[in-house]
């Protein structure tokens, strides 16, 4: 067993691979609102929303549900554009954090629910957290990805755990409406929270075997979409 995999859960230090349990005790959380200025990411073709606008909205109301017991970051605090790799640095200045980038998803207009993705081992746990957290809001799913381990920039370039959230299909046309609500964005932003609080809490306890350790290079612009 290579040293990173050995001993308790922690995410203090960096750790290149993050072939290591997961965090626990950590008191940083560092929340990414996706998109934002120039980039708006999906639009909803029923309700005209942009995700940058909703991501943005998700952020602040996971902050106030966390900042009684933890020292919440946010990446952007208003509408402007931060390239991805800035993103990754900006998140890598802090050692003993964990970072959730926000998005609302689009697709065939059949797909509704919650998905996460995550790559490094030592965000496994966070990442089963979420999902369930965020099923357990949502009131229905179909044909969606559930939990996927992807090879992206903002769930393999950081030295810290790392996952990003879809917290919804702007593109269905149901769960777009429902997404409008600001009583649904708040429940699902405290089912986040409250994820997020279980991982602090109890480490991996409970959230399966970790995945097997993947030793890839940092995912870059150029890769095919999806690696």
């Amino acid at each position: 067993m290579c040293a990173s995999c050995a001993g308790p859960g922690s995410s203090t230090g960096r750790d290149e691979w993050g072939h290591r349990p997961g965090p626990m005790g950590f008191r940083t959380v560092i929340l990414d609102a996706g998109h934002g200025g120039r980039d708006p990411g999906a639009v909803s073709r029923h309700t005209s929303q942009c995700e940058k606008d909703l991501t943005l909205d998700m952020a602040h109301r996971v902050r106030r549900e966390l900042g009684r017991d933890f020292r919440v970051l946010m990446l952007r605090h208003d509408d402007r554009f931060i390239d991805l790799d800035e993103r990754v640095l900006l998140a890598d200045r802090h050692g003993d954090a964990v970072l959730v980038s926000i998005h609302f998803n689009s697709g065939p207009s059949h797909l509704r629910g919650p998905e996460t993705y995550y790559w490094r081992v030592d965000s496994h746990g966070l990442a089963v957290r979420l999902q369930r957290a965020m099923r357990a809001a949502s009131p229905a799913e179909h044909g969606n990805r559930g939990l996927v381990r992807r090879r992206l920039r903002l769930t393999r370039n950081p030295q810290i755990p790392c996952v990003l959230i879809e917290c919804g299909y702007l593109s269905h046309p149901q769960e777009s409406r429902l997404i409008t609500s600001p009583e649904y964005r708040q429940k699902m932003a405290t089912a986040v929270a409250s994820a997020i609080r279980a991982q602090a809490a109890h480490g991996d306890a409970g959230t399966g075997p970790r995945p097997r350790p993947i030793y890839s290079p940092p995912s870059r612009p150029t890769d095919p979409p999806g690696s």
